[in-house]
């Protein structure tokens, strides 16, 4: 269980139930407050090497800005919600492009507004729409803290438009497992080699716990999808990815192979990325390969097109033949 090392929270938190909740629940954390959760002046004073350090703050605040981004992917809509940011440390992770800023959990009290708006939205919809509401965050750990998502099914179940989707790479399901979700919520596992998830996803579930999460969360009658992602490529990728095929194909349930779809992601990476890591995590992997990347815009990498290319025959090779039945979204 989480326990933050100090809180900083906005005054207007107070204001609202949840706020007044998560004050009281860490009455005995040190706390300080701030203007803006967007802009911590002690913070963004921080070198990288404090980075893990700082990942055990915890940052309290009200969304402002509540734009909905159009995706055409497993959703029509990226939504922001009740938090952004992880208390994990994926070396990868796109968050940490401005890490003292957003790569440090942030939760934001006035969820009512914001599950408003996807309700009100998908009501006037002339199609049934589907909202991702965790693409900044893992909406599965920070249901370990304020309870939100738990809070987020009970008060959409009973609309009669609109669904609900997230990713996660954690296996802490239980509290979700007994709710009438009535069909609505797709949850979406994040999985990787064993051996990956060791070197690179420092603080997350491991993937045996991810599986049996899957297992558990379709026989609670969620809809599954499963995201190899990001695949990275080391230099035993093949063998390790293999692995990882043979060893959803072997554990996951029957009623998950029956019908849960896939998406996979090559990683991308960055300059900033670079530098961050190799003060925060001076004895861990480095990611970047020249050999194998290129320039992907200011300061990204990405794997070249012909290396890629390869990879994404070999994975669907062998998805072809473990899971013939089930449907790859996409490959990007």
């Amino acid at each position: 269980m989480f326990k933050p090392k100090a809180i900083y929270f906005e005054k207007e938190i107070e204001n609202y139930e949840l706020g007044k909740e998560l004050l009281e629940k860490y009455k005995d954390v040190p706390k300080i407050e701030i203007e803006s959760h967007n802009n911590i002046e002690e913070m963004r004073k921080k070198q990288n090497s404090e980075f893990a350090e700082m990942k055990k703050n915890l940052i309290i605040g009200v969304r402002k800005t509540h734009n909905f981004v159009e995706n055409h992917k497993t959703s029509d809509y990226l939504v922001p919600y009740t938090s952004s940011g992880c208390t994990a440390a994926c070396m990868y992770c796109y968050l940490v492009c401005n890490y003292n800023k957003c790569a440090y959990l942030r939760l934001f009290v006035n969820r009512e507004k914001m599950l408003d708006k996807i309700i009100n939205t998908a009501q006037k919809a002339e199609k049934e729409l589907t909202f991702e509401i965790g693409s900044n965050s893992d909406l599965i750990l920070e249901n370990t803290i304020t309870n939100n998502l738990v809070w987020t099914i009970e008060n959409f179940k009973d609309t009669s438009k609109g669904k609900l989707t997230f990713p996660t790479k954690f296996d802490m399901v239980d509290p979700i497992l007994p709710l009438d979700h009535k069909g609505k919520i797709t949850v979406r596992m994040s999985v990787n080699p064993e051996e990956i998830i060791n070197r690179v996803e420092f603080g997350t579930s491991r993937l045996d716990g991810r599986i049996e999460a899957i297992n558990k969360l379709k026989e609670a009658g969620y809809n599954i999808g499963i995201l190899i992602a990001p695949v990275i490529l080391v230099d035993n990728w093949k063998e390790l990815y293999l692995q990882l095929i043979k060893t959803l194909n072997e554990k996951l349930s029957e009623k998950v192979k029956k019908d849960a779809f896939f998406e996979i992601i090559f990683m991308t990476y960055s300059y900033v990325h670079t530098k961050i890591n190799e003060e925060a995590f001076p004895n861990a992997i480095n990611l970047y390969n020249k050999e194998l990347m290129t320039g992907r815009g200011r300061g990204k990498y990405w794997y070249k097109n012909d290396i890629r290319k390869e990879a994404e025959i070999f994975i669907r090779e062998q998805m072809n033949k473990y899971f013939p039945n089930n449907k790859i979204e996409y490959i990007v």
